[in-house]
């Protein structure tokens, strides 16, 4: 099956590097790397060349997801089903490939408008192991779950997003129904996989931001209660306290980076169960900080 595999890099335009190197580093426990300009860095979570792509643009937001692809024969089949589909497709030069540390390329956009693109064969340093950006008790949870999640702000319709996400192969549909206290109607999100990882990409309601957050897993429960530490030290705006999601079942918690979005960090989360089903509330915590949910869940 031509289908993606994995999560495998996000480029996101940020307005203040210096923060973000911090912010990665000292408090994700990222591997910050130069790039090939003073505007660019590379983080690193594993042997892969780069999970993240930060460029200095003062957009603080997404530019691009990079979802992968098998191999040659899947990156061909994938290009004739889009193209067949009426999706519009362009295959990317070789310079563009390199700029991206990947063999092939193509390029698309789902039906909020965020840029795709689908891509075969990252390089993968096995030479250059990953060194964290602070101490750790282990890693991150990459493998065959990608690098973890991420929760998009929709600007489509659920049924046009799961139709798009459905011919990359993705699967899945609305697995929350959550009453908020802000709002009067219930906030609907679903949540897509396409491998090991419960969920590989979900989508909330529009808000300021394209990217609602980011999650990325860690190896033991430490790190997380570590991180925790680290946010609160550093004074980092926490938005939703630690608990357990109902759906991927992780312990995580969530907090402001320095592009006003959010990430979240967790540990222990399970597999996709193939069934659809839904929730109403987290299995415990999870509580919001009111005075920092700002722009998050809520119509810009």
């Amino acid at each position: 099956m031509s289908e993606v595999t994995e999560l495998g890099y996000v480029t996101l335009g940020v307005s203040d590097l210096k923060a973000w190197e911090h912010f990665a580093g000292r408090i994700l426990g990222l591997e910050v790397v130069p790039g090939e300009s003073e505007a660019v860095r590379y983080l690193r979570m594993d042997y892969w060349h780069h999970r993240i792509k930060l460029v200095q643009d003062g957009s603080d937001d997404l530019l691009a997801i990079g979802l992968r692809i098998a191999g040659v024969l899947e990156f061909r089949a994938m290009s004739q089903r889009l193209e067949a589909a009426g999706v519009s497709v362009r295959i990317g030069s070789k310079a563009e490939a390199e700029e991206r540390q990947v063999l092939e390329v193509m390029f698309l956009q789902d039906p909020n408008g965020y840029s795709i693109e689908l891509f075969h064969g990252p390089l993968v340093q096995y030479d250059k192991p990953f060194y964290p950006g602070r101490r750790m008790h282990a890693g991150f949870k990459t493998g065959s779950g990608g690098f973890g999640h991420m929760m998009l702000n929709r600007r489509a319709e659920f049924e046009d997003i799961h139709a798009f996400y459905s011919l990359l192969g993705l699967r899945g549909g609305i697995e929350y129904k959550m009453p908020l206290p802000m709002l009067p109607d219930p906030v609907e999100l679903m949540f897509l996989h396409c491998n090991t990882r419960q969920h590989t990409l979900a989508f909330g309601p529009p808000a300021e931001k394209g990217i609602n957050h980011m999650f990325f897993e860690y190896d033991r429960i430490e790190d997380v209660g570590l991180a925790h530490d680290l946010v609160k030290f550093n004074q980092v705006p926490v938005v939703i306290e630690p608990g357990s999601h109902a759906n991927d079942q992780n312990f995580s918690f969530y907090f402001k980076n320095p592009s006003g979005f959010m990430n979240e960090l967790g540990w222990g989360g399970r597999q996709p169960t193939g069934q659809s089903e839904y929730y109403q509330r987290d299995s415990f915590g999870h509580g919001p900080v009111m005075e920092n949910m700002k722009g998050f869940m809520v119509p810009a």
